[in-house]
Protein backbone atom coordinates (compact mmCIF):
# COMPACT_ATOMS: atom_id res chain seq x y z
CA UNK A 1 0.00 0.00 0.00
CA UNK A 2 1.31 3.36 -0.58
CA UNK A 3 0.16 6.90 1.35
CA UNK A 4 0.42 10.41 0.92
CA UNK A 5 0.17 12.26 4.11
CA UNK A 6 -0.87 15.62 4.79
CA UNK A 7 -1.15 17.51 7.68
CA UNK A 8 -3.94 19.77 7.46
CA UNK A 9 -5.94 22.40 8.96
CA UNK A 10 -8.72 21.53 7.47
CA UNK A 11 -9.94 19.14 4.46
CA UNK A 12 -13.47 18.18 2.79
CA UNK A 13 -14.40 15.72 0.02
CA UNK A 14 -17.09 16.83 -2.08
CA UNK A 15 -19.30 14.57 -4.36
CA UNK A 16 -22.03 15.68 -6.88
CA UNK A 17 -21.74 19.39 -5.55
CA UNK A 18 -22.34 18.16 -2.18
CA UNK A 19 -19.71 18.01 0.95
CA UNK A 20 -19.53 14.02 2.09
CA UNK A 21 -16.77 14.32 4.58
CA UNK A 22 -15.01 17.15 6.01
CA UNK A 23 -11.95 17.32 9.20
CA UNK A 24 -10.55 20.18 11.27
CA UNK A 25 -6.97 19.89 12.72
CA UNK A 26 -5.43 16.51 11.47
CA UNK A 27 -4.48 14.21 8.43
CA UNK A 28 -5.56 13.62 4.93
CA UNK A 29 -4.78 10.21 4.01
CA UNK A 30 -4.73 9.17 0.10
CA UNK A 31 -4.33 5.56 0.22
CA UNK A 32 -3.64 3.39 -2.96
CA UNK A 33 -3.44 -0.11 -2.96
CA UNK A 34 -1.87 -2.52 -5.20
CA UNK A 35 -1.74 -6.07 -6.03
CA UNK A 36 0.22 -7.65 -3.23
CA UNK A 37 -1.40 -6.14 -0.63
CA UNK A 38 -2.63 -7.23 2.36
CA UNK A 39 -3.72 -6.86 5.98
CA UNK A 40 -0.22 -7.28 7.24
CA UNK A 41 0.36 -3.76 5.28
CA UNK A 42 -2.94 -2.40 6.91
CA UNK A 43 -1.71 -3.03 10.44
CA UNK A 44 1.92 -1.77 9.59
CA UNK A 45 0.55 1.97 8.31
CA UNK A 46 -2.26 2.42 10.81
CA UNK A 47 0.29 2.05 13.51
CA UNK A 48 2.57 4.14 11.56
CA UNK A 49 0.39 6.50 10.60
CA UNK A 50 -1.39 6.96 14.28
CA UNK A 51 1.67 7.41 16.15
CA UNK A 52 3.80 9.30 13.48
CA UNK A 53 5.24 12.58 15.32
CA UNK A 54 4.19 15.17 12.63
CA UNK A 55 2.73 17.61 14.61
CA UNK A 56 4.05 20.66 16.39
CA UNK A 57 4.75 20.77 20.32
CA UNK A 58 4.67 23.70 22.76
CA UNK A 59 8.18 24.70 21.10
CA UNK A 60 7.64 24.12 17.98
CA UNK A 61 8.81 21.04 17.06
CA UNK A 62 7.47 18.15 15.65
CA UNK A 63 7.23 15.86 18.54
CA UNK A 64 3.32 14.93 18.83
CA UNK A 65 1.55 12.52 17.13
CA UNK A 66 -2.31 12.33 15.57
CA UNK A 67 -3.07 10.57 18.85
CA UNK A 68 -1.87 13.13 20.66
CA UNK A 69 -3.52 16.02 19.56
CA UNK A 70 -6.35 14.12 19.68
CA UNK A 71 -6.59 14.94 15.96
CA UNK A 72 -9.43 14.11 12.81
CA UNK A 73 -8.77 11.99 10.08
CA UNK A 74 -9.95 11.65 6.43
CA UNK A 75 -9.33 8.71 4.28
CA UNK A 76 -9.49 8.90 0.38
CA UNK A 77 -8.74 5.88 -1.64
CA UNK A 78 -6.65 6.58 -4.66
CA UNK A 79 -5.39 4.03 -6.86
CA UNK A 80 -3.41 6.25 -9.41
CA UNK A 81 -1.08 6.39 -6.17
CA UNK A 82 0.11 2.98 -7.87
CA UNK A 83 0.71 4.16 -11.02
CA UNK A 84 4.23 3.16 -13.17
CA UNK A 85 5.73 5.77 -14.98
CA UNK A 86 8.68 4.34 -15.97
CA UNK A 87 7.80 3.71 -20.18
CA UNK A 88 6.08 6.31 -22.30
CA UNK A 89 4.26 9.25 -21.65
CA UNK A 90 0.60 7.49 -20.26
CA UNK A 91 0.63 6.00 -16.81
CA UNK A 92 0.17 1.97 -16.22
CA UNK A 93 -1.93 1.31 -13.37
CA UNK A 94 -1.36 -2.61 -13.62
CA UNK A 95 0.36 -2.58 -10.29
CA UNK A 96 -3.38 -1.21 -9.12
CA UNK A 97 -5.67 -3.79 -7.47
CA UNK A 98 -9.27 -4.35 -8.75
CA UNK A 99 -11.89 -3.29 -7.00
CA UNK A 100 -13.17 -6.64 -5.62
CA UNK A 101 -9.27 -6.91 -3.83
CA UNK A 102 -8.77 -3.15 -2.98
CA UNK A 103 -12.58 -2.12 -1.93
CA UNK A 104 -12.76 -4.60 1.11
CA UNK A 105 -8.79 -3.65 2.08
CA UNK A 106 -9.43 -0.07 2.03
CA UNK A 107 -12.51 -1.09 4.19
CA UNK A 108 -10.42 -2.96 6.65
CA UNK A 109 -8.10 0.07 6.90
CA UNK A 110 -10.78 2.75 7.74
CA UNK A 111 -12.06 0.10 10.62
CA UNK A 112 -8.61 -0.40 12.24
CA UNK A 113 -7.63 3.03 12.03
CA UNK A 114 -11.02 3.80 13.44
CA UNK A 115 -10.26 1.34 16.54
CA UNK A 116 -6.96 2.97 17.00
CA UNK A 117 -8.33 6.40 17.02
CA UNK A 118 -10.96 5.57 18.84
CA UNK A 119 -12.83 8.10 17.01
CA UNK A 120 -14.78 8.41 13.60
CA UNK A 121 -12.41 8.13 10.55
CA UNK A 122 -13.90 10.41 7.36
CA UNK A 123 -13.69 8.94 4.26
CA UNK A 124 -14.40 9.28 1.02
CA UNK A 125 -16.27 6.78 -1.34
CA UNK A 126 -13.99 4.19 -2.92
CA UNK A 127 -14.56 4.58 -6.91
CA UNK A 128 -16.22 7.78 -6.85
CA UNK A 129 -15.33 11.19 -8.73
CA UNK A 130 -14.40 13.16 -5.86
CA UNK A 131 -13.06 16.87 -5.87
CA UNK A 132 -10.71 17.31 -2.02
CA UNK A 133 -10.12 20.83 -1.14
CA UNK A 134 -7.21 21.32 1.70
CA UNK A 135 -5.62 23.72 3.74
CA UNK A 136 -1.85 21.87 4.08
CA UNK A 137 -0.84 22.80 7.61
CA UNK A 138 3.31 23.40 7.24
CA UNK A 139 3.30 22.18 4.47
CA UNK A 140 3.99 18.59 5.57
CA UNK A 141 3.52 16.25 3.24
CA UNK A 142 4.52 12.82 3.42
CA UNK A 143 4.71 9.43 1.34
CA UNK A 144 5.15 6.01 2.93
CA UNK A 145 4.66 2.72 1.07
CA UNK A 146 4.08 -0.72 3.27
CA UNK A 147 7.12 -2.66 1.00
CA UNK A 148 9.44 -0.09 2.20
CA UNK A 149 9.56 -1.35 5.97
Amino acid sequence: MKVVLQRVMKASVEIDGAIHSRIEKGLLVFLGVGNEDCEEDIQWLVKKISQMRIFEDENGLMNRSLIDIQGEILVVSQFTLMAQTKKGNRPSFIDAAKPDISTPLYEIFLHKMDDVLDSDVQSGVFGADMNISLINDGPVTIIMDSKNR
